[in-house]
């Protein structure tokens, strides 16, 4: 029997896409072979490979002089390789929202002067700034970077930063496809496939020709944006599984809306802070103006009742909830795929362990 998955990754994937799946590793179309056996060369893959491209520049408005890449090494390998490609020893401001965003400074600073426009770090994470709240950039930036959703603190940016003159760098990993997002104004996208999009092994990579003009041409081939452009995401053998789920998912959302889904993921935070801010067992991690739709982070206040809390979950058919191990904590993840019936059943078991542990929280 399958249980809920509230996991902040690997997450939840659409029922239609498990099945088509499942169908495509024994025989993908009339191809007589599966998707994982054919070869990534052959006309079988490009035109997987073709429609998983076409799709995202439509859900995400993409315009002509943006390219979509398919890359391996995860969001983190971005954290370096961005930098490493277009900083050389300039400047470029990063507003630090989270482990991840943490992560990405230091990476970043080994390639030039990173600028920390902002930082919550103090706060424990818990909100993201207002537009603008980092002030001027200094002059000679070269991008302002932002992680648009933190999964670890429970925070979302809910508007695009303006970078001015600078470009802008997101890593869109855990909010991707969630929401309506004009991506045409931003210089370089990135996203682990594996909360919105697909599997683990993918990411997902968007790029401006104004980025591509920028890149250092020494950089090995592997590391090197415009290179991989050149090669449509094939100078090694991509995840070709992966991308044809990715591109099952794509087709998926489409069929959803991004506008049906923003108000879907809405409406499933909304019933799990509303118990939060209900209920006096529980107390939110997020400020209410930053909190995400994504990953709701909350505790009980008692370090004990947390861990019964997630454990007894998971007995109950409730998978994944335990917080992330450098706060504790709980988190129910909230990605696109996630069902009503997983909500619901996480709403009843929080009015019942609430009820059964005492509501001073």
């Amino acid at each position: 029997m399958r249980i809920h998955n509230f996991s902040a990754g690997p997450g939840a994937l659409p029922e239609p896409v498990l099945r088509a799946a499942q169908d495509a590793l024994w025989e993908h179309g009339s191809h007589g072979i599966g998707i994982a056996e054919c070869s990534h060369r052959s006309p079988q893959f490009e035109e997987v490979l073709q429609s998983a491209k076409s799709r995202l520049k439509t859900l995400m408005s993409l315009g002509d002089d943006q390219h979509v890449l398919f890359l391996q090494g995860g969001a983190r390998q971005q954290f370096y390789q961005i930098p490493m490609n277009v900083l050389r020893g300039g400047r470029a401001t990063y507003l630090d929202t989270g482990t991840w965003s943490a992560g990405a400074i230091d990476d970043a600073r080994r390639y030039g002067t990173v600028d920390v426009g902002f930082s919550s770090r103090e706060q424990r994470y818990h909100r993201v700034p207002t537009q603008g709240e980092w002030g001027t950039l200094p002059e000679g930036t070269v991008y302002l970077h932002y992680t648009s959703n933190n999964t670890v603190a429970g925070t979302e940016y809910h508007y695009v930063p303006d970078a001015g003159d600078a470009m802008l760098v997101c890593d869109m990993s855990s909010d991707i496809l969630s929401r309506p997002v004009d991506g045409s104004g931003f210089d370089l996208i990135y996203a682990g496939a594996q909360k919105n999009m697909g599997p683990s092994g993918v990411t997902v990579v968007v790029v401006s020709d104004r980025f591509l003009a920028a890149c250092d041409d020494t950089m090995p081939g592997l590391l090197h944006y415009p290179t991989e452009v050149k090669k449509d995401s094939m100078l090694n053998t991509p995840n070709t599984f992966g991308i044809f789920v990715i591109d099952e998912v794509l087709g998926w959302v489409l069929d959803q809306g991004l506008d049906a889904l923003d108000a879907k993921n809405g409406a499933q935070a909304d019933a799990i802070y509303g118990l939060i801010d209900e209920l006096p067992r529980y107390r939110g991690l997020a400020e209410k103006a930053s909190r995400s739709r994504m990953n709701v982070t909350f505790t009980t206040g008692d370090a004990a009742l947390d861990t019964l809390f997630w454990k007894q979950a998971l007995e109950e058919g409730l998978s994944g909830l335990k917080g992330h191990r450098s706060v504790g904590g709980l988190r129910a993840s909230l990605y696109n795929a996630q069902t009503d019936a997983a909500v619901e059943a996480l709403a009843s078991y929080m009015r019942r362990f609430a009820a059964e542990h005492g509501e001073d929280g």
